[in-house]
């Protein structure tokens, strides 16, 4: 069945956060589904939510994540606000994402991947390397922070909440000496030169789907699910399927200390996991191939291999 396509007297909504990355991300998925339906751009509206995550005070606060509550701190109000039909779609940062979703909400189209590695961000050091004892690096991840900590005890860690722009005028600021950010939104912002270099992730192993877009649909909603299908990217949803059924299997979210990434290597998939103890002293590694069409099932079992070696108390949530 063919439906009909959104007008500019009935544009197709689309729910995003009102960060310049969040909207950049809402930006590109509307270029691609003009593209793909050649349709004008006054035939979408980009609907800009307020989610607790972003909430000002807690920003301004560096309240720890962990303390307001981990999962879906960048994503309640945007689902609630597509089960209530005041948005047609919903895009999202895919390390952001809960492994479930609610129920009615599906979420099956992924845009092609950006760079998974973390970027060194500093004003005046040029590699993770070159940090001297004592000084002091600003995150507000946990997986950061404790695969840092696992790498330099030395080093000293503070909290660092915040989109692109304010991370960055707290370095200014001198709050810390360096940070870190996804070198994914860098691209997207077009602020690739803020990066003093790009870690790879044999030195420290990304967040689950770092890189990755995906757009949510309501479940029963046949004409979005058509007009999303030409923007899936098959790789992607591949590579995703592993490192998030991975997360799944140890209860993780983005503020636990849990990385993966997948890569597609022929007909094989590769994937690597690791979790960490919140203080970075102790850092346990897997990793395993397996047919493409397996992956989520060698995600579950990167993940049974890692519990079965985590002692008791490993992380402070299981």
């Amino acid at each position: 069945m063919t439906h009909s396509y959104p007008t500019p007297d009935q544009p197709l909504k689309i729910g995003t956060r009102g960060s310049p990355l969040a909207l950049a991300q809402a930006h590109e998925t509307r270029a691609r589904l003009m593209a793909a339906h050649a349709l004008p751009e006054a035939a979408f509206e980009i609907v800009v939510i307020k989610t607790t995550g972003d909430d000002r005070t807690l920003i301004d606060a560096d309240r720890p994540l962990k303390e307001i509550g981990n999962k879906g701190l960048f994503t309640k109000e945007i689902e609630e606000a597509m089960i209530e039909g005041r948005i047609d779609i919903a895009v999202h940062s895919m390390k952001d994402m809960p492994t479930e979703q609610p129920q009615g909400l599906l979420l099956d189209c992924y845009l092609p991947r950006e760079d998974t590695r973390d970027a060194f961000v500093s004003r005046h050091v040029k590699t993770l390397a070159d940090l001297a004892p004592g000084q002091v690096v600003g995150t507000s991840s946990l997986r950061r922070r404790a695969q840092l900590l696992n790498r330099r005890p030395d080093l000293k860690v503070v909290e660092f909440r915040g989109n692109v722009q304010t991370r960055l005028k707290k370095l200014d600021d001198g709050v810390a000496d360096c940070t870190f950010l996804a070198m994914a939104g860098l691209h997207r912002l077009n602020m690739v030169e803020v990066a003093q270099s790009a870690i790879a992730p044999e030195d420290m192993l990304p967040a689950i789907a770092q890189g990755a877009i995906g757009i949510e649909r309501r479940a029963d909603d046949a004409r979005m699910a058509e007009m999303l299908a030409p923007l899936n990217d098959l790789e992607t949803t591949q590579r995703l399927a592993a490192e998030r059924a991975f997360l799944a299997a140890l209860d993780g979210s983005c503020e636990t200390p849990i990385a993966g990434l997948a890569l597609i290597e022929g007909d094989e998939i590769w994937l690597r996991g690791e979790i960490l103890r919140p203080d970075g002293s102790e850092r346990l590694f897997e990793e395993g191939r397996a047919s493409i069409a397996d992956g989520a099932d060698l995600g579950r079992d990167l993940a049974a291999r890692l519990r079965a070696r985590a002692p008791a108390g490993f992380f402070s949530w299981l």
